[in-house]
């Protein structure tokens, strides 16, 4: 096998090496059916059952059981921008939407166009390097949902509760952090994810949608854009990201065999850990977000100097750690280290951190 190198790419990111091999063996001949899963009609019985087993192997690891539906759709996280209010935006019922960085505050702008909105708390005079408190969110009564981005990759900050909403339905853009810790997802009416990131390719988004947030949507809406449509046909409605949905099988079978979300979440921190004892513990690097509302998958760092900075991704690179330079309105360095991240590429990372700030400070 040719060297892989360790990628830190926020999206699309690195994937478990045993579901890449998975798939390349039964690459041209799934299950013996003489064919690839790219190959295959989306409505035949074998295809078919691979988009019943994931949703079976979803709810499972995820504990939100039959009172939801997971859905398999094309679009990504943007598109579920616009898909969310309008499904939900009735006239007299306002989005409320806690602004804590750059796709949180897309999802906004996009639903500003569909209907009313409220902001319930925006943390960009803080730059975004923190995660508000329960206190700080104003969410009025009589809103459709509360929209949060749990995890925010451009700034390295995550929600570490789940915020309490007296009633009204909790909504999450889960992109960059679903399945990578216990979480109780039924506290959710409505969550969504990319999957580029924790979940498989990209090019599938993966939406978790309570049957009593279901009765909810309208019957006005184009039969496309309709969650009631695209649930009562199983995600069939048209022609799916089929290998991309096979791949996030893969992927889930992969996180059941580690132990799930409890083993999942124990990788996470113990990996997040090492890189960001060495930030603490050298002055030369300074953490971009605050350190109660840390990401445990997105470590985002500066270095005293853009010349440093682009020295430190071109130097890491050289030895095989790619994907860390920053986002292009934070700068810096975004070190992403999602569920299929090895222990191994963290501890080489920070062991690349100490050398380079020790030649450099």
């Amino acid at each position: 096998m040719e060297k892989r190198v360790f990628n830190f790419n926020p999206g699309p990111a690195t994937l478990p090496l045993p579901v890449l091999e998975h798939a390349q063996a039964e690459l041209l001949n799934y299950q013996n059916t003489g064919m690839s899963v790219m190959e295959m009609s989306h409505r035949s019985k074998d295809f078919e059952e691979i988009v019943f087993n994931t949703e079976a192997l979803f709810k499972e690891i995820s504990g939100v059981g039959d009172d939801y539906r997971i859905l398999f759709l094309q679009g990504g996280a943007s598109q579920q921008f616009a898909l969310i209010p309008l499904n939900f935006l009735s006239p007299g019922k306002r989005g409320a939407y806690a602004i804590t960085g750059n796709f949180a505050k897309k999802a906004y702008e996009e639903a500003q166009k569909i209907g009313e909105t409220h902001v319930a708390v925006n943390t960009a005079d803080n730059k975004y390097t923190k995660i508000p408190r329960q206190e700080e969110l104003d969410i009025p009564a009589d809103a459709a949902y509360l929209h949060i981005t749990t995890n925010n990759t451009v700034y390295g900050t995550q929600w570490h509760y789940i915020p309490e909403t007296n009633g009204v339905p909790l909504v999450a853009d889960m992109s960059s952090d679903i399945l990578s810790r216990p979480l109780d997802y039924k506290k959710f009416a409505l969550f969504y994810a990319g999957a580029q990131k924790n979940l498989g390719p990209a090019g599938v988004v993966v939406v978790g949608i309570s049957k009593k947030m279901l009765e909810k949507v309208p019957d006005t809406l184009p039969a496309i854009f309709n969650y009631n449509t695209l649930a009562k046909k199983n995600s069939l409605y048209n022609t799916p990201p089929t290998f991309g949905i096979y791949m996030l099988q893969l992927v889930l079978q992969w996180l059941k065999a580690q132990g799930g979300l409890e083993a999942m979440a124990k990788h996470n921190q113990e990996k997040a850990a090492l890189i960001y004892e060495v930030i603490d513990r050298y002055d030369f690097y300074k953490g971009y977000a605050e350190k109660k509302s840390r990401s445990l998958m997105n470590v985002t760092f500066r270095l005293p100097a853009e010349e440093l900075e682009q020295k430190f991704v071109q130097e890491a690179a050289e030895i095989g750690l790619v994907g860390l330079k920053g986002y292009r309105t934070v700068g810096g360095i975004r070190a992403s280290i999602y569920n299929a991240m090895s222990r191994k590429g963290c501890e080489t990372l920070a062991s690349f951190m100490e050398d380079f700030a020790k030649k450099h400070s």
